[in-house]
């Protein structure tokens, strides 16, 4: 992430350019998500989700999820390119990007029929960027850490750490405190949102099974790249092992669960890409 303009220069000159940063279009995108999201939440909370506005919030965010991650991922693209030592990735190895990922999801619930279950992951990831840069772009440039001569340092004196704003320390203190725990909340609603869609398939909802076939494939690649996503299935699986072995669980039900896991565990092994893509396993880069 870029640093914050120079303290010397006026206000007015600061944000004019930090607005021409293609990080700060980066940052409206997450902003816009926000916004979006909150206006269809109340359409959704008052029965009124397939309203003419509800509609058009709920678009409006992916299409602005789709431009945050089409920005990381351009900006990594060109970072690549422009490396003298660059190494040239095939189609497994972009998959395996996890803005990549992201940005497809974003672009296939664009285009797909309205389910509000697929906008929070987004937004809970947007609430950590937006929380980010806000603390480390734009108070920074509102409100200027005092420089070293403003403080009555020496030049030979070992340089002070940056005063910075107490509310750019709260925001840091939300951010690391709640991090892991919003982690493990967007893995649980990804994978509560694979049952919301496997539902719709089982139904014979239009589309569905096409949005199943998709949305499977980019769990999985979260499966292999993420702990956190790895952890709830765990988590989950441990619940539905406890629930079966009580004493009035039918002997079928039993079995059923075991030949479940038994063929996830096959499934899991037969679509592992990380021997495709080098290897990279959980616990990878940040999603941006």
């Amino acid at each position: 992430m870029a640093p914050p303009p120079s303290a010397s220069l006026p206000l007015s000159q600061r944000l004019l350019h930090l607005a021409q940063t293609l990080q700060f279009a980066w940052f409206v995108g997450h902003l816009t998500l926000l916004f979006c999201t909150l206006r269809y939440g109340l359409s959704y909370i008052t029965f009124h989700a397939y309203s003419r506005w509800a509609r058009f919030s709920y678009r409006t965010a992916f299409v602005a999820a789709a431009a945050t991650y089409g920005i990381v991922v351009f900006k990594a693209y060109r970072a690549r390119a422009r490396s003298p030592n660059r190494q040239q990735g095939g189609a497994l190895a972009l998959a395996g990007d996890e803005n990549v990922q992201y940005l497809a999801m974003a672009l296939v619930w664009l285009f797909s029929r309205q389910l509000p279950l697929a906008l929070l992951p987004f937004t809970i990831y947007s609430i950590f960027h937006v929380a980010t840069y806000t603390r480390t772009n734009l108070i920074p440039t509102i409100q200027p850490p005092p420089s070293a001569s403003a403080t009555g340092a020496s030049p030979s004196s070992r340089p002070a750490p940056k005063a910075a704003s107490p509310l750019a320390d709260q925001i840091g203190h939300f951010v690391k405190g709640n991090y892991d725990t919003s982690m493990m909340l967007v893995a649980s609603l990804e994978l509560c949102l694979w049952f919301r869609v496997l539902f719709s398939a089982i139904i014979f909802t239009k589309g569905s099974w096409i949005l199943l076939a998709i949305y499977t494939v980019f769990v999985r690649a979260r499966y292999s790249q993420s702990s956190f996503v790895q952890n709830a299935i765990l988590q989950g699986g441990a619940r539905v092992d406890a629930l079966v072995a009580g004493q009035g669980t039918p002997p079928a039900a039993r079995q059923g669960w075991e030949t479940v896991k038994h063929l996830a565990r096959r499934a899991t092994d037969a679509t592992d890409i990380t021997r495709y893509i080098g290897g990279q396993g959980a616990g990878g880069k940040k999603v941006q």
